[in-house]
């Protein structure tokens, strides 16, 4: 059975040190990170510093950022120091941005004059941007090289390169013309000119979202996207691993935010109760403040209700077909939008598309729900049940595809019109629906 955070605790909490460096040194780099990732500070310190200085430094490189800033306020400077030094740059800047300032700015005056260089590079650019998470340390070759020529330059260079299996092509102004791929350079005739073998990049520009650029780049399966500034200059190359992480990290954050909460760096077991508190309560009193309409709204027909009692009975369902619609449409669009299969532009069109798909559902319902209702209590009451089901999902699926759109147009993440949001927003308009419905049809 693979050694887990709560063994290694067990051996640290019973002094058993020796057996502890043993467990990590059989693990690799990736599986003691995260292990010594699901420990506390206290044990994860205690566990890093039994590893060997080489195997600290590639398990420190495999941690996640947030376990990284942990221990680098309980290690010693000297220890500090190692690990931060090899870091990739893109990596040391996403640590960075987890630290106190000054313990950043203290970190960053550690590195050489080189490796400041090319961390400045990094953060020169805005913390969602792709830019922030590109590698500034890669191999290029020119236009005009033979397939000789290029490889030489690969060899020299490749070994402070992150990646050399695409390698983009630049004219002598570092412009980006294309890629050209290891495989084909080492396959090639080695007077082949690079010309006769490189192809159009898909490439993404430095401002540009990083989530967009590594979705776009997990979805191509491409093993290295270059990034370029506003005059198409060649500055890096974004990683297929890097750009999943982006994706696996976006797609943490919108699942929190569908379940009205933040995200929670930490491990559940070692989160403290102040830090679950605080990602959830912001969004319970918004959702409370935003559920008052719905207590307005059934106050206000508080009449009708007391001539119809029967109609009380169904505003669970109602409620719960509309929120249930309104999330489906709007988790549909976020993830379209995510994917880039479609722009803010085309808000008349998914309201269109939204609409129909929602009186499609709605009349399939409606048609169970007005045979029920009539069964058991009117043709009346089945009728007001039939046209409000219709109606309530035609608008929630509208609002629900609109949603995202309105979100992504004044830069605000569509996330954050998470699921209970939308749930409770058709709630109270479904409530409208329904009585007015009932007040028409039942003449109340």
């Amino acid at each position: 059975m693979p050694v887990t955070a709560r063994d290694i605790a067990s051996l640290i909490d019973d002094g058993q040190l020796t057996e502890t460096a043993r467990q990590l040194a059989t693990m690799a780099p990736q599986e003691a990170a995260a292990v010594l990732g699901g420990l506390d500070r206290r044990r994860s310190t205690i566990g890093f510093r039994l590893l060997s200085k080489d195997e600290a430094v590639q398990v420190f490189d495999d941690m996640t950022s947030h376990a990284q800033a942990q221990l680098v306020t309980s290690l010693s400077t000297d220890e500090v120091v190692d690990a931060f030094d090899n870091l990739d740059p893109d990596d040391r800047a996403e640590l960075l941005d987890e630290l106190p300032a000054t313990v950043a700015k203290r970190l960053i005056r550690t590195l050489s004059p080189e490796e400041r260089e090319v961390t400045s590079v990094v953060l020169g650019f805005g913390r969602n941007s792709v830019g922030r998470r590109m590698s500034p340390e890669f191999v290029h070759v020119y236009s005009d090289d033979s397939v000789e020529r290029a490889l030489a330059r690969v060899i020299e260079r490749g070994h402070d390169a992150e990646t050399i299996y695409t390698v983009p092509v630049v004219d002598h102004q570092r412009r980006l013309l294309g890629v050209v791929s290891l495989r084909d350079l080492l396959l090639s005739d080695s007077d082949v000119l690079l010309e006769d073998l490189w192809r159009a990049p898909i490439h993404a520009r430095a401002e540009m979202p990083a989530e967009a650029a590594a979705r776009r780049c997990v979805e191509l399966s491409l093993p290295a996207m270059p990034v370029v500034d506003n005059e198409n200059r060649l500055i890096g190359v974004l990683t297929l691993d890097d750009a999943a992480d982006v994706v696996a990290a976006a797609g943490d954050e919108d699942a929190a935010r569908a379940g009205a909460h933040e995200v929670v760096k930490t491990p559940y077991l070692r989160s403290s109760v102040i830090a679950i508190t605080r990602a959830r309560i912001i969004w319970l009193f918004v959702l409370a403040l935003s559920a008052i309409l719905t207590v307005n709204v059934l106050e206000v027909f508080e009449g009708t209700l007391e001539q119809k009692v029967a109609l009380a009975l169904f505003i669970p369902l109602l409620t719960g077909i509309g929120g249930n619609t309104g999330s489906q449409a709007a988790t549909t669009v976020t993830r379209a939008l995510a994917m880039a299969e479609i722009r803010t532009r085309d808000v008349l069109h998914i309201a269109r598309k939204e609409a129909s798909v929602g009186a499609a559902m709605g009349a399939a319902l409606g048609i169970v729900g007005f045979a029920f209702a009539s069964v058991v209590y009117d043709t009346g009451i089945g009728t007001v049940i039939g046209l409000t089901i219709v109606s309530v999902c035609t608008m929630a699926a509208t609002v629900g595809g609109i949603m995202p759109l309105a979100a992504r147009s004044i830069r605000v993440d569509p996330a954050v019109f998470s699921t209970p949001f939308i749930s409770t927003f058709c709630d109270a308009t479904g409530l409208l629906i329904y009585f007015t419905i009932a007040k028409t049809v039942l003449g109340i």
